[in-house]
């Protein structure tokens, strides 16, 4: 028996000597493997290099110089990994955003918001009454201009606050703030493709609603005819007064709000929130804003399709392309309607 053990190798050590990958058999600067006939040092050593655990670290993968084994780990104790949560890595509106940022930094950021949107108002009005500007005397053209400069200087007031205070946590995680047109028709997050499809199924819930809300009242519920009635006279009154509003409701305000309300505050709230609780409370804060209690099914119903929509893709460009339609897409009919001869006051049933 002892003759035969020394004249073969063991068979643990046939199997051992199988086992190095490609990159050591072909290395220049190996070892060579010792085959004595007794085979107990070949053992020995081969034992060593597959005892000797590899670095590990967090799903670490390691290598040994020359050649060596793949070796996965999840910490230090080599415990398993926590079970992936399948439902949450398919359905993308269930995920959340990693938010750099803590609780302080949202009320800073939301207070001074409000507040720098009430005082950019109060200096607007200020500096129209310095320079003389009266409205009864002003163009169609002069009117839309103002409004115009007005929305604007909301807008880049308040967007500098939001970026001036988050902008100590830089740099983002990929989804925050983003604004990509990269990619607008892919079926993944494509932001043009799902753009399309949380405007449409807001026309359809916000029909719905209306039609519910027929049913239950008795009448129809306050159409957004208040804050058309108002812009009636520059609509369709001239290429540059439509211009203005189109820069207004297509680019200027969906920029802010969706900037502000899906962007900032719903992502945020996904720190200690599930992401579609986050989508109700910034689509309910969003209707809020508006000061239109009448309106607050239809705003809400369209912030909810606007949050989905953002929670999909991941790019604001989805929530502001949906917000743009919305808005500049009653402009633009009635200004068609208009150049074709009909009468939008008596369409919008306003006196």
């Amino acid at each position: 028996m002892a003759s035969s053990s020394s004249s073969s190798p063991p068979l643990s050590l046939l199997l051992i000597r199988a086992l190095p990958s490609k990159p050591l058999l072909l290395s220049r600067h190996r070892k060579p493997f010792p085959y004595p006939k007794s085979g107990r040092i070949a053992v020995a050593r081969a034992q060593q290099r597959l005892l000797r655990l590899p670095e590990t670290g967090r799903w670490g993968r390691s290598w040994r110089r020359g050649g060596g084994f793949p070796c996965f780990s999840y910490n230090a104790n080599n415990e398993s990994p926590p079970p992936s949560d399948k439902s949450s890595d398919n359905w993308r509106i269930l995920q959340r955003w990693d938010v750099p940022w803590e609780w302080q930094t949202v009320v800073l950021s939301m207070v001074g918001c409000g507040v720098s949107f009430v005082l950019t108002g109060l200096v607007e009005q200020s500096a129209l009454q310095y320079v003389g500007f009266k409205a009864l005397e002003a163009t169609i053209d002069e009117k839309a201009e103002i409004l115009f400069l007005g929305q604007l200087s909301v807008t880049v007031v308040v967007l500098g606050v939001i970026f001036g205070i988050t902008n100590t946590f830089r740099p983002f995680p990929d989804d925050v703030f983003r604004y990509d047109i990269k990619e607008p028709f892919k079926l993944k997050n494509g932001w043009l493709l799902w753009a399309g499809v949380g405007l449409f199924g807001a026309i359809i819930s916000i029909g719905l609603t209306g039609a519910a809300m027929t049913y239950l009242n008795g009448e129809p519920p306050e159409r957004e005819t208040d804050s058309l009635v108002l812009l009636l006279p520059l609509i369709g009154s001239s290429t540059t007064s439509t211009a203005f509003l189109v820069g207004i409701t297509g680019v200027l305000a969906p920029l802010l709000e969706e900037t502000l309300f899906r962007g900032f505050l719903m992502v945020s709230l996904t720190k200690w929130f599930p992401t579609p609780v986050c989508v109700l409370v910034s689509a309910a804060v969003f209707a809020l804003a508006h000061l239109t209690p009448g309106q607050f099914p239809q705003l809400f119903i369209l912030g909810v399709a606007l949050g989905f929509s953002y929670a999909q893709t991941r790019n604001l460009l989805t929530p502001i392309t949906i917000h743009a339609f919305w808005n500049s897409g009653v402009i633009l009919l009635l200004t068609f309607l208009q150049l074709q001869g009909y009468d939008i006051k008596e369409l919008l049933g306003a006196s």
